[in-house]
């Protein structure tokens, strides 16, 4: 059985070498010719599966060890009798951490009381749900918007889009949609942005076109925050200058994350293939007891990891591919023994 692999894919030789022969290469580089005899495709966000690549090939199973499905033609897959799956929430964790630690980061820099503040999060699934808890521990109050679940689960606290973006601290974690009752894209635009004002804080750790950057460049916030950018990684460096993070889409690059990734599509290509599971990968992530000597809780989150290292590694934009495929190692909160309670739900 043949593997093409993209080489970004966290262990990817320890994990699926009981399948058969590996080709790795990176993913922008994975095209038609590469595939055409490969019986599986392993990729992250960086390749479009769609009819160019696959038509002709013989892949069967399709495995994106990444949470966004905006690169994958699921409906060409169906079509073909293609098997997919996509790692859903593996990076949750990761992302609600980088959340977490900015606001806090941002309540020294501008002397304020986070637990004063509300929190606006658009899109309450994996990562908008893993936010909430966190939130909640911290005693920051929360605005919860999605409308998909809500006609789904009739949630009695869930607010409407206006009432999240009004919120002091607006956070978005959609999937990039273009159709249905609720497409993502743009979904900060002209018509809604006046509810940012000059005392916003911004995010976007969803998926660059969630917000129109057009607007966004010109609209005065109290601080943006931008991990996912239109175009990557040809980025909006009006937007980029200005950012109190601008990274290059890593809020989910935690080890954790990205072996989990991994392991995800293991497991549905063990199912797929009606293979056993090697219990020894469960347990590739291993990093002992780590321990924080900080007192306090805002320098603990940044002694386990300190943002900013990622906006000042990509002020010169042609290291953004660069530093996504050769990051730095980040463990999530759960590794580190504290003085401090750590926030982790």
């Amino acid at each position: 059985m043949k593997l093409i692999i993209d080489d970004a894919c966290y262990a990817y030789d320890e994990i699926f070498s009981q399948f058969g022969e590996i080709f790795s290469m990176a993913g922008r580089d994975i095209n038609a010719e590469s595939v055409k005899d490969a019986d599986v495709l392993i990729v992250r966000s960086r390749t479009k599966v769609n009819k160019e690549l696959l038509k002709g090939s013989s892949v069967k199973f399709v495995g994106s060890t990444v949470a966004g499905l905006d690169h994958v033609d699921e409906d060409y897959l169906q079509a073909n009798n293609i098997e997919f799956f996509s790692a859903q929430g593996c990076n949750s964790m990761a992302v609600a951490e980088f959340v977490i630690a900015t606001i806090l980061n941002l309540a020294q820099k501008h002397n304020f009381n986070y637990q004063d503040k509300t929190l606006g999060i658009i899109g309450v699934g994996n990562v908008g749900s893993r936010l909430a808890a966190k939130a909640e521990l911290l005693g920051i109050k929360t605005l919860l918007n999605d409308p998909i679940r809500q006609n789904k689960e009739n949630l009695p606290n869930f607010v409407d889009l206006d009432t999240a973006l009004s919120a002091d601290i607006v956070t978005f974690h959609t999937p990039l949609t273009f159709n249905g009752d609720y497409p993502s894209f743009k979904l900060l635009n002209k018509a809604n942005f006046h509810n940012i004002t000059n005392q916003t804080i911004l995010f976007n750790a969803a998926r660059g076109g969630v917000i129109d950057e057009k607007i966004w460049e010109k609209t005065p916030t109290l601080e943006n925050i931008i991990d996912c950018w239109e175009n990557e990684p040809n980025i909006n460096q009006n937007l980029q200058k200005t950012a109190h993070l601008a990274s290059p889409h890593i809020a989910g690059h935690s080890v954790d994350a990205k072996f989990m990734g991994s392991f995800m599509v293991y497991e549905a290509l063990c199912n797929f293939l009606d293979e056993n599971q090697q219990e020894s990968i469960k347990n590739l992530i291993n990093p002992g007891v780590l321990r924080l000597v900080s007192d306090n809780l805002l320098d603990c989150l940044n002694e386990i990891y300190d943002f900013k290292q990622d906006t000042v590694a990509i002020q010169n934009i042609e290291n953004f591919e660069f530093y996504r495929r050769n990051y730095p190692i980040r463990y999530e909160w759960h590794h580190f023994n504290s003085q401090v309670t750590l926030p982790i739900a």
